[in-house]
């Protein structure tokens, strides 16, 4: 016979999913009530609300795709893609190659701009491909790419993109809730993130918000959307607003209960504490990294402050590391991806789990694992370096 399971206690300090908030655990085991309940219903209506307040935006297509942040990336690409479309692709990781795989599924064709690794979008390579591609209707990169650490400057790529008539599909999965994202304000068409980095909440849902150039143009689409439940036409029969809804399918109701809460809890916070508490954490525990004579794979004025690329001295086994972190002290840690396979750690410090405490946990159980593989340091070091960083912000 088969037990229930029950999964252990772990510090997820990788690239996601982060920890969550116990307030959110305890708002997803709240009675299941019906997904066009009048209560459910007003529910909705605060979650469109407090998405707005984290995007910075007062976009009326503002909701949550019943699925994970790659749910959110298509819905975008299918909605504003039609075939024989012409695409700028800004790829510098993994996630800008799914995006060209979404354009080609779309039947478009994907024009791509390559930066390096670890480097920023280059704004000019991507002036140069619009030069190059005046056909182009649509420009698509990630604000803050996962797999590198790496974040690009989302407002000055819109505004190239606006000024050759492209509209502009952002990536915001790891940015939101834990780095600036000013939607209206730098003009983005069209945004898609997900529940579970620096909004604490569990995977499965993904925050998109649309412009009305966006609304227009999918309003205006020759061609059916090729996906039928993406198709936003349809869903927002159901979150369009009012009291009335139109049954599209059926949501995620205790997710959304998680959803909400977690928007509660960075309200409550407010959203530049937030930013700054990302900060303030990742400065500790960089400090403490370089103390053990570990260094970033992202330049310092580019690395995110939620994901840091961490470089693995010569002589150590990488995968070892991560995985006495996970037996030893609980601790989830990522591994490289693409060409920085073996080459960088990737630690996440998202959401609820981004905290001083984490911090120095962390630090402690990597000095130990370490020096285990005969790495050379002092040990406390670490703690001590983080320690003043934090007094220093204080």
């Amino acid at each position: 016979m088969t037990n229930s399971f029950h999964p252990p206690k772990r510090i997820l300090l990788g690239p996601g999913p982060s920890d969550v908030s116990p307030r959110v655990l305890e708002a997803m085991a709240r009675p299941t009530i019906g997904h066009l309940d009048p209560l459910f219903v007003s529910m909705m209506d605060e979650v469109k609300s407090l998405l707005q307040y984290a995007l910075r935006t007062s976009n009326r297509l503002t909701l949550p795709v019943s699925a994970p942040g790659s749910a959110g990336m298509e819905t975008c690409f299918v909605n504003l893609i039609e075939p024989g479309d012409q695409v700028i692709v800004c790829q510098n990781g993994v996630f800008g190659g799914r995006m060209k795989e979404n354009v080609e599924r779309c039947g478009a064709t994907p024009i791509m701009v390559n930066d390096d690794w670890g480097d920023p979008v280059d704004p000019n390579k991507l002036e140069d491909a619009l030069k190059s591609n005046p056909e182009a209707r649509l420009v698509a990169f990630v604000q803050a790419e996962t797999s590198t650490g790496a974040e690009s400057d989302t407002q000055t790529l819109v505004e190239i993109a606006h000024r050759h008539d492209c509209l502009v599909i952002v990536d915001a999965v790891t940015a939101l809730g834990g780095t600036p994202i000013e939607t209206d304000k730098w003009s983005i068409d069209a945004i898609y993130s997900g529940s579970q980095k620096c909004l604490s909440c569990t995977p499965g849902l993904s925050p998109v918000s649309f412009s009305d150039a966006a609304i227009d143009r999918i309003q205006k689409r020759q061609h059916k959307v090729q996906s039928w439940f993406l198709d936003l036409n349809l869903v927002m029969g159901y979150w369009g607003g009012g009291a009335k809804r139109a049954y599209h399918h059926t949501a995620p109701i205790n997710a959304l209960y998680g959803l909400h809460e977690s928007l509660v809890i960075l309200q409550e916070e407010g959203l530049e504490n937030a930013w700054e508490r990302h900060q303030r954490n990742h400065e500790a525990l960089r400090d403490g990294l370089e103390a053990m004579g570990l260094s970033f794979a992202v330049h310092p004025d580019y690395r995110l402050p939620q994901l840091n690329a961490v470089q693995i001295p010569d002589g150590i086994d990488e995968a070892r590391v991560r995985m006495d972190l996970l037996k030893e002290y609980g601790i989830e840690i990522g591994a490289g991806l693409g060409p920085m396979a073996g080459k960088i750690w990737r630690i996440g410090l998202m959401g609820y789990a981004s905290n001083a405490r984490n911090v120095y946990t962390l630090l402690g159980a990597l000095e130990n694992t370490l020096a285990m593989q005969g790495y050379s340091l002092k040990h406390g070091a670490s703690f001590t370096a983080a320690h003043a960083a934090y007094e220093a912000s204080a």
